[in-house]
């Protein structure tokens, strides 16, 4: 399934964040509570926080509730249904360069 043109503006927007990109990449290799990432960053707990909701409303993680903490962990399908999006765009850029040498060898 690929993404929609609303969840494809809602992931790449959450993408284009260097703190968010860092974050998903830790949650995909390891589940972590928002305490154990905000520690990894010199920003505050409630910043951190923003930058989980925002990655939790892309769809690129999930939370969980584990006692008083709030873990988060990657999730895979959505970075599955972006790499998709993406690969059907680089096969329109191959068509386009695979007409270009076809002209090119027609003259």
């Amino acid at each position: 399934m690929v993404v929609d043109k609303g969840d494809a503006d809602r992931i790449f927007a959450a993408l284009a964040d260097a703190t968010r990109r860092d974050i998903v990449t830790r949650v995909l290799t390891r589940e972590a509570s928002v305490s154990a990432l905000a520690r990894q960053y010199e920003m505050s707990f409630a910043a951190v926080q923003k930058h989980v909701a925002v990655l939790e409303r892309a769809g690129l993680v999930t939370k969980r509730r584990s006692g008083r903490e709030q873990l988060v962990r990657g999730d895979i399908e959505t970075i599955r249904r972006a790499r998709e999006l993406l690969r059907r765009y680089e096969e329109i850029w191959r068509g386009r360069v695979d007409r270009m040498n076809e002209l090119l060898e027609d003259s």
